[in-house]
C-alpha cells in the first residue's frame, strides 16, 4: 500500500489560486501513478487530473483544463495540484489516489482528504 497525506486546502476567493500536495510514503513509485480526485457536497467524488502510465503523460478533466495543474517532485514523493482562476463550483474536498499497475483507482490508495472553498 502507499500512504497518502494531503495538504494546502483553504478559503480562497474566486479568481484566486491554491496548491494542494500530497506526500506519498510506503511502496516503490514506479508501480503505481497518481491524482487527484474531488467530491463536492451532494456529488459523487469525480475525476480531476492525473498522470499517465506512458512519461509525461498527464490527463484533466475538462472543468479544470487550462486552470489547474499537476505536477510532482519526485525527490519528495510528492504531487501537487496547482489550481488557478478559481470558481465557486471548485468547491470541493480534494482527494490524492494513486492506482496500482493493473488496478482501478478505486482499488487503489486513497488520502484523507483537503477542503477546498472558494467564495464568489
Amino acid at each position: 500500500q502507499v500512504q497518502l497525506v494531503e495538504s494546502g486546502g483553504g478559503l480562497v476567493q474566486a479568481g484566486g489560486s491554491l496548491r494542494l500536495s500530497c506526500a506519498a510514503s510506503g511502496r516503490t513509485s514506479s508501480t503505481y501513478v497518481m491524482g487527484w480526485f474531488r467530491q463536492a457536497p451532494g456529488k459523487e467524488r469525480e475525476f480531476v487530473a492525473c498522470f499517465g502510465w506512458s512519461a509525461g503523460s498527464t490527463y484533466y478533466a475538462d472543468s479544470v483544463k487550462g486552470r489547474f495543474t499537476i505536477s510532482r517532485d519526485n525527490a519528495k514523493n510528492t504531487v501537487y495540484l496547482q489550481m488557478n482562476s478559481l470558481k465557486p463550483e471548485d468547491t470541493a474536498v480534494y482527494y490524492c489516489a494513486a492506482q496500482f499497475k493493473g488496478s482501478s483507482w478505486s482499488g487503489g490508495s486513497w488520502g484523507q482528504g483537503t477542503q477546498v472553498t472558494v467564495s464568489s
